[in-house]
């Protein structure tokens, strides 16, 4: 089977997870980083998204580095802040995880909607991605730099061009959906049992 810029995606899925079933720090990361280039390929309309996602992931991996072992498992970052108070802090590693957990969110809602309605303009798709997942959580300010972001998105035919017509890509984008979305909500989960799933941007 040929692959698609989906595929380093679906096998970094695998090692998410413990054999027990824990979230690894290093491979969520990694995992995360390979959405990167696919970022890429909407051209200037992602850029804000790319350089948030690329800060929040170069953040939580700083703290990980410092303590490979303390950190193994992601939730012990948000645990340590969480003794110390410092968790609510915007320069967290908590705040980061959210963050970057907020934009994975919306990656999924996009992808889910260019596979699943594949009549679907981009404009419509980002848009509807965004009001489901981002809005509620953005400010007047992200608000505005977001709606002129999308304004940027190539159109449909343009992007499922420069994403590649080798492989079965839509069902590998349905798949990245399928896969990614238990591990975020699990995320979720985790810091809304912290009280700490609701922090919002200015």
């Amino acid at each position: 089977m040929e692959e698609t810029v989906f595929t380093p995606c679906l096998e970094g899925f695998k090692h998410v997870k413990s054999e027990q079933g824990d979230m690894l720090t290093k491979p969520f990361l990694d995992v995360c980083r390979l959405v990167l280039p696919i970022l890429d390929k909407f051209g200037a309309s992602m850029t804000v998204v790319k350089s948030d996602v690329g800060g929040n992931i170069s953040r939580l991996e700083s703290k990980y580095s410092s303590n490979p072992s303390r950190f193994n498992y992601l939730y012990s970052l948000v645990q340590a802040e969480v003794e110390t108070k410092t968790a609510k802090s915007s320069s967290s590693c908590t705040n980061g995880l959210l963050w970057l957990t907020r934009a994975m969110d919306f990656l999924v809602e996009l992808f889910h909607n260019l596979s699943a309605h594949q009549d679907q303009s981009m404009s419509h798709a980002c848009n509807d991605a965004y009001s489901k997942t981002l809005k509620k959580w953005h400010g007047w300010l992200a608000s505005s730099s977001f709606s002129v972001a999308i304004k940027l998105a190539p159109d449909r035919k343009k992007f499922m061009e420069v994403i590649g017509t080798q492989g079965d890509i839509y069902g590998d984008m349905e798949k990245f959906c399928t896969s990614f979305s238990p591990i975020l909500e699990q995320i979720h989960k985790f810091l809304a049992g912290c009280g700490l799933d609701s922090m919002k941007a200015s």
